[in-house]
C-alpha cells in the first residue's frame, strides 16, 4: 500500500509507480497542495500544466497507455512537436488531485507537428485536460522559446486581491508594475520584468490564449482582470513563488487603500534604481521613467 502526504492512494495496481513515485510528479502535486491552502482555488478554479522534460519521460514511459484517439489542439505548435505535458484536467478539483491523481489530472502528449494531443496517463474516469489548455500550451510555447527551454511549469490561479486591484485600476501593464514594485522591496527583484495585464476576454478562447501568450512572451506574470493571473518558471517553487509574490504585494495594496488614509511614503523610482545596484537585476525603462 502506498501512501502520498499522509493520504492513501486508491486504486493502484502492483507496486510499478514510477509516475507517482517521480520529482516532478511529486512537485506537482505540492503546488496543488499549495494553492489549495491559501485559497486560490475554489471549487474547479485554475490550472496547472508542467512540460515534461525527455529524461523524465523516460524514467516512467513505462507507465504510459499506448495508442489513444488524437484530438485537436486548436492552434499549430510546432515548438512544442512531441512533447508531453502533465497537467490537470477540466472540471477538476484542485483539493481532490491528493486524494486521486489518476483522476483529476493526465499526462498529454503532443504530435509530431504540435497540432493534436492524445492522453497516454490519468483521467481514469475520463475527461479532458483544463478547458484553458490552448492557453498554457501557447504559453508554454512562447516561454520554450523566451527561456531558451528552461521555463516547464505554467500556474493559473484566482488570487483574491490581486482580481480586486483590477476593478479600480486602469489596465496597464506600467500601472499594475509600478503599484505592485512600490508596496514590497522584494517585487522588483522576483518579477524584475514587471507583469503583463490583458483586457477581458471569455476563458479559453482562442482569443484569450493569443494575448497571454503575446503578453508572456515579455512578462512571467500574466493579470486576466476580474478572473486571476498566470505565472511561469523553471520549477514549481519559482512559478508558486511569483504568484505568492504579487498576491502578497497585492492584499497590502488593498490594505493600505482600505485606510482611507494618506499615504506619505512609498518605494520611489530612485529606490528600484538603487535595488538594480544591489541585486543582478534590470527593470524596464518605460517602468522607471516619472513618478
Amino acid at each position: 500500500m502506498r501512501y502520498y502526504y499522509g493520504v492513501q492512494l486508491k486504486n493502484r495496481k502492483g507496486d510499478n509507480m514510477g509516475i507517482l513515485d517521480s520529482a516532478f510528479f511529486r512537485g506537482f502535486i505540492k503546488l496543488t497542495e499549495d494553492g489549495t491552502r491559501m485559497g486560490w482555488h475554489e471549487r474547479n478554479g485554475g490550472n496547472l500544466s508542467y512540460r515534461i522534460a525527455p529524461e523524465e519521460i523516460k524514467e516512467v514511459g513505462g507507465e504510459l497507455r499506448s495508442g489513444g484517439e488524437w484530438k485537436p489542439i486548436g492552434r499549430v505548435l510546432p515548438d512544442l512537436a512531441g512533447e508531453f505535458f502533465l497537467v490537470t484536467g477540466t472540471g477538476k478539483y484542485f483539493r481532490n488531485v491528493t486524494l486521486d491523481p489518476e483522476d483529476n489530472i493526465t499526462i498529454a502528449e503532443l504530435d509530431s507537428k504540435g497540432v493534436h494531443y492524445r492522453p497516454r496517463w490519468g483521467l481514469s474516469r475520463g475527461g479532458a485536460p483544463t478547458s484553458e489548455f490552448s492557453s498554457h500550451l501557447a504559453c508554454h510555447a512562447a516561454k520554450k522559446r523566451e527561456s531558451g527551454g528552461r521555463s516547464r511549469v505554467v500556474y493559473h490561479a484566482h488570487p483574491g486581491n490581486i482580481i480586486a486591484m483590477t476593478f479600480v485600476l486602469p489596465l496597464s501593464d506600467r500601472v499594475f508594475t509600478r503599484e505592485l514594485w512600490q508596496i514590497i522591496s522584494e517585487c522588483a527583484i522576483v518579477f524584475s520584468k514587471g507583469v503583463g495585464v490583458t483586457e477581458w476576454m471569455v476563458p479559453g478562447s482562442k482569443e484569450m490564449a493569443d494575448a497571454t501568450a503575446r503578453k508572456i512572451e515579455q512578462f512571467d506574470a500574466v493579470i486576466w482582470p476580474h478572473h486571476g493571473m498566470f505565472a511561469t518558471g523553471e520549477t514549481f517553487d519559482e512559478s508558486f513563488g511569483l504568484m505568492h509574490t504579487i498576491e502578497k504585494a497585492a492584499e497590502i495594496w488593498i490594505k493600505i487603500k482600505s485606510t482611507g488614509m494618506l499615504v506619505r511614503q512609498t518605494i520611489t523610482t530612485d529606490n528600484l534604481k538603487a535595488l538594480e545596484q544591489a541585486f543582478p537585476i534590470q527593470l524596464p525603462e518605460h517602468f522607471l521613467s516619472g513618478e
